[in-house]
Parts: structure tokens; sequence; C-alpha cells
């Protein structure tokens, strides 16, 4: 779902199938050109988009981008690879809800 918090009320859904690309895949550096490389970097997301809808979003409130934050860019560049993995192994084994993650998984 995408809202538009700008002065044009607008809702748009997608509904379809996603399919995680992890930097391990094979397909990774096919997709990973499209993109700018950041520290950390996950995952990409492939969409197979079955339908669209869109609505008013008269709900939507009205929000203006202050900036950009830097926090996430300058922790994981401080951190390096290394130790975004090290992270990752310590505090990212399993999701909110108790399930195993696939972050160092097939």
């Amino acid at each position: 779902m995408f809202c538009s918090f700008s002065e044009q009320p607008l809702i748009l859904r997608l509904y379809g199938q996603g399919t995680v690309i992890r930097p391990r895949d094979q397909r990774w550096n096919d997709f990973s050109s499209l993109f700018p490389s950041l520290a950390g970097e996950r995952q990409i997301i492939i969409l197979d988009i079955a339908s669209a809808q869109t609505s008013c979003g008269f709900g939507v409130p009205i929000y203006e981008l202050k900036e950009e934050r830097q926090t996430l860019l300058e922790w994981s560049e401080k951190k390096g690879e290394e130790g975004i993995r090290n992270y990752w192994g310590k505090n990212n084994q399993y999701s909110i809800d108790g399930l195993p993650t696939k972050i160092f998984k097939d």
C-alpha cells in the first residue's frame, strides 16, 4: 500500500506475490546494479502484481518531508560489512513474531 502525504490525497494498493532476492542469491547481481549500493543492504523484493486498486485517500493526513534521516546510513557505514553481519547474527535470528529468519540460511 502506498499513500500520498502531499496535497493530492490518494492511496494505491498492489496485490500479488513478492519474491525475495538476497545478496547470496544468483540473481542478486542482475538486480542490485539497478539501485544505489548501501552498506548493509539485505534484500530486493520483486513483485508479480496481479491487480492494483486506488482509493480517494481523504483520510490520509498531509505531511511535509523535512529531510532524509542519515542515521541508518551513518550507522551502517561505521559498522562496515563485517560489523553488520555480526549484528545480524546476534540480533536478527528471529522475526518479531518468533519465526526463524533466513538471513544466513538458504
